[in-house]
């Protein structure tokens, strides 16, 4: 809810009508109007006019803004349209000012595709050869769970209304476990921390399986009508012992019995036994497999009876989202053409690869709306060289001059989500959601929608869809055809501002799962047919010191970079208050890490690698396991000491399934930093 004075939004709170965020707003949104009306706000269209990555720009029309990537854009699509390539995600996360408009028109382009892979693929590619889609668990049952897993997650700081209900059923009688490498926030606040070794919660789910096979803690009912490949699974779990669960993670082997007894208890006993996996511990190498070793747990056990049972990782696919009406995937094929698909992942490498039959043509042309690559991307310091490219063009679509506007060719000024009409689904939760303008917008910021339309008809896009009016382009955004959401008008939706899909509390209750079989696949056909093990099994993180001892040698820390509380991924980060309470970078490391460096808390440390290294505050902190350091993210790097941030020594290698980054698969080695190099920076900057 937006309160709007005299033309002014003065505050953004939640509606405590909504049920399930009851009135309640995470501290980075409630700063929402700080952002809106920053004094650094872009207002106005601009060029470059000093070298790529120094920031320098003159105010133009919009006119001028148009044309002139009208024209570029024009040039190399007659060469080859591939040569194009939009880059985005989920800054702004609505299905109208996200990817419809924007989609059209690279599709009418025939630009190259974007794998979006940044964030979740990994994981969402191993839940669905599970159990079909990304359909899991109701959030407005887990108050009714008796125990939760908290699993690879800080919902304190990044899902605050699962937190809500977490601890509304902590004060019901319920037993919450955080499975986490680091104890955040959220792992001080449960019954139990379990403090894995990173990457390994796959064999952690795999030993879980073995003891509950073991002392038959299983629904055997549930397990005959509802599942595929037990008898499968059970041989491939034989060697997964406490004992040697307990080596690869780094935990006691009393920690991996008891956890299965508690888990498969509470099942068996019809008392709700929930599972939150996140998205931290599908960032290693066997991501995907982590996740869908963890998503088989349920069926075991009989969980999805109880709907305060089961698992959720996300709820995307609950709701039936009309994507090819929104972006229009046909005139690829009205036209013949078939793009080569760019991995977000590994931007750094493609920007900067020149042309060849196995890759296609250079990347002559990038559109950034929607993310930050140069601060967000693996292997950041690749990506710099690459967007520093003088015969790179590069447009970027935004609200503040962030690192990669810093590299743009020209800038264009975004509006905010209290300026522009949206639809949204959710992940958290099955509410469809409509997102109403309250404000007009500031300067002469426009709609990504409206940048798009005025792109196209520069460039003789005659086609109806880009007349589109950002209500039209919403009131198709949910398929009323589908079930769920055969109540859909987006006339409704505007006025109530919420509507639930139509789903079942338990979802899998009676099985009839979206998998090739219609039920839990332990076993997976498709698996085996795409080149993996179609059971699961454990993948070793690429850098740890189990799996690659020579490299442990040289840099012996295992490092991840969750989100800190006051950011989301780099956004906020410019938010004085927000970051006012962040502090500065900080790097936390276990006190017996510390003394064998000579370090101590307040130092200025460099964490570094071979492929980059970065500056931080350090905080010596048993919150941190020993052999490993986390450095909470993501900063700007311009706002940084060195200008660098954790990514400068994140890998772009990919995870087992889905395409997607390393994130916290990395090993890095940590020394005080050279107070004479710092003030250099310092003054410089």
């Amino acid at each position: 809810m937006v309160t709007v004075t005299d033309g002014v939004a003065t505050e953004v709170r939640g509606d405590p009508d909504h049920p399930t965020t009851a009135g309640v707003l995470c501290t980075k949104v409630s700063r929402y109007t700080e952002r809106t009306y920053h004094k650094d706000r872009l207002l106005y269209p601009l060029k470059r006019v000093g070298k790529k990555g120094e920031g320098k720009f003159v105010q133009i029309s919009w006119d001028e803004a148009i044309g002139t990537i009208a024209e570029r854009l024009a040039d190399i699509a007659a060469r080859n349209p591939q040569a194009i390539l939009p880059y985005s995600y989920a800054g702004t996360m609505g299905l109208v000012q996200g990817e419809s408009m924007s989609m059209r028109f690279f599709n009418r382009i025939g630009a190259s595709l974007l794998d979006r892979t940044i964030c979740a693929s990994a994981g969402g590619t191993g839940y669905k050869y599970t159990i079909g889609a990304r359909i899991g668990m109701d959030l407005e049952q887990l108050q009714n769970a008796k125990l939760i897993l908290i699993w690879g997650g800080n919902p304190i700081a990044s899902n605050l209304h699962f937190w809500m209900r977490a601890q509304e059923a902590k004060r019901n009688g319920a037993r919450l476990i955080a499975i986490d490498p680091y104890r955040s926030l959220t792992a001080d606040k449960c019954h139990q921390h379990i403090a894995l070794l990173p990457g390994t919660d796959s064999a952690l789910a795999l030993g879980m399986m073995h003891v509950l096979i073991a002392e038959d803690l299983l629904d055997h009912d549930y397990i005959a009508r509802h599942t595929f490949g037990f008898e499968q699974l059970k041989q491939q779990v034989l060697e997964w012992t406490p004992q040697k669960t307990a080596e690869v993670c780094g935990i006691s082997a009393d920690e991996v019995s008891e956890l299965a007894r508690v888990y498969g208890t509470a099942a068996l006993r019809g008392e709700g036994a929930a599972i939150r996996v996140n998205y931290g511990l599908q960032r290693v190498h066997g991501g995907g497999m982590a996740v869908r070793n963890i998503t088989c747990l349920p069926a075991l056990v009989g969980a999805w009876r109880q709907a305060a049972g089961g698992v959720q990782l996300s709820l995307s696919d609950s709701f039936p989202k009309n994507n090819h009406v929104l972006q229009r995937p046909d005139f690829l094929t009205r036209q013949g053409m078939a793009p080569r698909t760019i991995n977000m992942s590994t931007i750094g490498d493609d920007l900067l690869r020149e042309s060849s039959p196995e890759f296609g043509p250079k990347i002559e042309a990038v559109i950034v709306y929607n993310s930050n690559p140069v601060a967000i991307a693996p292997e950041s310091g690749a990506v710099a060289r690459g967007f520093a490219r003088e015969d790179l063009f590069t447009v970027v679509l935004e609200h503040f001059q962030t690192d990669t506007a810093d590299y743009a060719d020209i800038v264009l000024p975004a509006t905010t989500q209290l300026e522009h009409v949206d639809a949204h689904s959710a992940y958290g939760h099955l509410y469809m959601l409509a997102n109403n303008a309250a404000i007009t917008p500031l300067g002469e910021a426009k709609p990504n929608t409206e940048i798009f339309r005025l792109l196209a008809e520069r460039m003789g896009f005659d086609d109806a869809c880009f007349r589109e009016s950002d209500d039209e382009i919403a009131a198709q955004a949910f398929d009323r055809n589908n079930v769920r959401a055969v109540h859909f008008d987006w006339d409704s939706l505007k006025k109530n501002g919420w509507q639930k899909l139509s789903l079942s509390d338990a979802p899998f209750a009676d099985g009839g799962f979206p998998t090739p079989s219609g039920k839990c696949e332990f076993y997976s056909a498709q698996m085996l047919k795409d080149g993996l093990d179609p059971l699961p099994t454990y993948i070793a993180p690429y850098e740890s010191r189990a799996s690659n001892p020579d490299l442990a040698k040289k840099y012996p820390l295992g490092m991840i970079s969750p989100p800190a509380r006051n950011f989301l991924n780099s956004s906020f980060v410019n938010v004085k208050s927000l970051r006012d309470t962040e502090g500065e970078p900080h790097l936390d490391m276990h006190p017996a890490d510390a003394l064998q460096r000579g370090l101590v808390s307040g130092d200025t440390v460099r964490i570094y690698n071979d492929r980059g290294s970065f500056n931080a505050k350090l905080r010596v902190t048993d919150k941190a396991r020993t052999g490993l350091v986390v450095g909470l993210s993501i900063w700007w790097k311009k706002m940084a000491s060195d200008g660098k941030n954790a990514n400068e020594v994140t890998s772009q290698r990919l995870t087992d399934m889905g395409r997607a980054p390393t994130f916290y698969d990395v090993l890095v080695e940590v020394e005080k930093a050279d107070i004479g190099t710092l003030a250099g920076i310092s003054a410089n900057a």
